[in-house]
This record gives structure tokens, sequence and C-alpha cells, in this order.
């Protein structure tokens, strides 16, 4: 498996990206073709539909970021790293944890989970 550290921080860049072709090509280093994103609105299948709501995201917080709040943690071939999001220059305002199941070297599934405000 690859180093954890470099698939939570490409998870955090491929987030963080407001540019939609260089979210892309990110997501083509770190990300199975077939990724299935899963979170509280769903499941998504593929870079492209993946990309879009990372888009949609990022559009609706202008200067928000991802932050890694934590360690994260491997256990066989799933990564559980703790996130946060919220102004670049202020506090956060939500955090949640991904959990990324890793398959040949790339994240296969990513499922993301809420847990609320970042102050509770």
């Amino acid at each position: 498996m690859p180093d954890i550290d470099t698939l939570v921080d490409a998870t955090l860049l491929v987030f963080n990206e407001r540019d939609p072709e260089a979210r892309l090509r990110a997501m083509a280093e770190v990300y199975a073709d077939d990724i299935v994103f899963t979170d509280v609105e769903g499941s998504l299948h593929g870079h492209v539909a993946i990309s879009e709501k990372v888009q949609g995201l990022l559009d609706s917080a202008p200067g928000f970021v991802f932050t890694q709040a934590g360690p994260a943690h491997v256990l066989d071939d799933l990564i559980h790293a703790p996130w946060t999001f919220g102004p670049a220059d202020g506090e956060p305002v939500v955090r949640g944890v991904d959990m990324s199941l890793v398959v040949d070297g790339k994240v296969a599934r990513l499922y993301t989970v809420l847990l609320g405000a970042a102050d509770g």
C-alpha cells in the first residue's frame, strides 16, 4: 500500500483544488478509475462525478479549505482520516472523517461522514 501520508495529503489536495482540470489530474494519481464516493447525500461513481460535487461545494464556500484534524490511522487497507472545513484564515465550521478503502495502491472507495460543528 502507498504511504498513508501520501494518500491523505492527496485527498485533501483533491478536495481543496478549485481548478477542475488540476483536480482531475490529481484524482487520476491516487483514485481508482471506478472510485465510489459516498456521503449522506448518496454515492457517486468516477472522477468526473466526484469532481463536479467538489466544485459545487467549493463554489458554495469561497475561501474555505479542508484541513487535516489529527493523525490518520490505517487498519489493513482502510484509512481513517479526520478533517475540518472552514475559512482559510479562521476557525473551521464543520468537522468530519474520511474512510478510504485502498485497492491496488489507489483509493477505490471513499466514505465521508460529517461529525457536526467543528466546536462540538
